[in-house]
């Protein structure tokens, strides 16, 4: 299955454009600022959550028009079954509101996650391994949430009540002892499911770099350092029992928010922080593929990668393009040029963009 005829209207630089015939492969060329990375934050609100930037609603819809956007797509079996429409927009009269529709019918954005498996790779994530764990966290969560959709309301839910005991922890006055032991008990069911659904994001991706070389690109290694239980009433019980400690700091200070991630370079034994930049690179490479295998085999996948191929060698080129045809998803890359893709132009789907108008080559 492949996502085809997607269509954008409103949104950010692009009045109205569509891409119709993708492939396997599809190239977006064009110059810096001329909406290239703008059509892989559309394709990637085709699934749960915030989007490749993390943009508030409004900041999406193009800056002269009335408010609003709407992105679709249709996904194409490829045993020629019946396709689906998939579309979000937002409504210039609530522009804070994301509205989702899966064959014309209202659904939630969770339930995209049921159709589509959206990964990505962009500029802005290169520095995730020196960045604070929050980054590393939400990296992790991002890759769950392509494979399990109901890992979004695990997360949600913990933030919330996260938030209210905290606010009940920061009162002058002392909190009420029974409503803090039904706030803890839903964080410890929400933050349980959270933080097991990321172990076995973690577990499943060392499963699957383990069979890959060490080279060409460099092969990590992923844990997940903790000090929170996993297990809800262990979870509960460590709640209950910080509580004067947490009251002391006025904030929570065990739960898988404090989780990180820790990533080490296979071989060389070194943490990824220490590692140079082309080595973090490679690593950030290698764990977004190895995503995408996993991904692509409960649903159609589709990855989507900014400027990845430009700041390769030839031969880490060629190696990307071979690892990401056996992943099975459907591809989406940009770049300034063609050079880079000369490998695979003869099979990929190819547009120039330019001031968020799109031409076929």
């Amino acid at each position: 299955m492949a996502l085809d005829r997607i269509t954008l209207s409103d949104f950010r630089n692009h009045a109205t454009s569509q891409l119709e015939e993708t492939a396997r492969f599809n190239l977006l060329v064009g110059e810096n600022g001329a909406g290239k990375t703008n059509i892989l934050e559309a394709l990637s609100l085709l699934a749960p959550g915030r989007g490749l930037r993390r943009a508030a609603l409004p900041d999406m819809a193009r800056s002269v028009g009335a408010g609003g956007f709407t992105v679709g797509a249709r996904l194409t079996p490829g045993d020629g079954g019946e396709p689906v429409q998939l579309g979000t927009q937002v409504d210039p009269a609530r522009p804070g509101r994301r509205r989702v529709r899966v064959n014309g019918a209202e659904a939630s954005a969770v339930s995209l996650g049921e159709w589509l498996a959206v990964g990505w790779l962009t500029p802005a994530m290169d520095g995730i391994f020196m960045g604070a764990a929050g980054d590393r966290r939400r990296f992790v969560d991002r890759m769950t949430l392509a494979i399990d959709p109901m890992h979004a309301r695990h997360a949600s839910r913990y933030e919330s009540t996260l938030r209210e005991r905290n606010k009940l922890l920061s009162d002058e006055a002392p909190p009420d002892p029974l409503w803090l032991d039904g706030i803890e008990a839903q964080m410890a069911e929400h933050g349980s499911a959270l933080a097991q659904g990321r172990a076995r994001m973690v577990g499943a991706l060392v499963e699957t770099l383990g069979q890959q070389p060490d080279q060409p690109f460099a092969r990590p290694v992923l844990a997940i350092a903790t000090e929170s239980p996993f297990e809800r009433d262990a979870l509960q019980a460590a709640l209950l029992a910080n509580r004067q400690q947490d009251r002391r700091a006025g904030r929570t200070l065990i739960g898988p928010h404090r989780d990180d991630i820790t990533v080490t370079m296979a071989g060389k034994g070194a943490v990824a922080a220490s590692c140079s930049t082309g080595e973090q690179k490679a690593m950030l490479i290698a764990i977004t593929l190895a995503h995408g295998e996993l991904a692509s085999r409960g649903r159609p996948g589709v990855l989507l990668l900014d400027e990845v191929a430009a700041h390769l060698d030839p031969v880490r080129r060629e190696a990307l393009f071979e690892r990401l045809r056996e992943t099975g998803a459907q591809v989406w890359m940009t770049g300034t040029e063609l050079a880079p893709f000369e490998a695979i132009q003869g099979e990929a789907a190819v547009w120039r963009v330019s001031e968020g108008s799109l031409e076929k080559l």
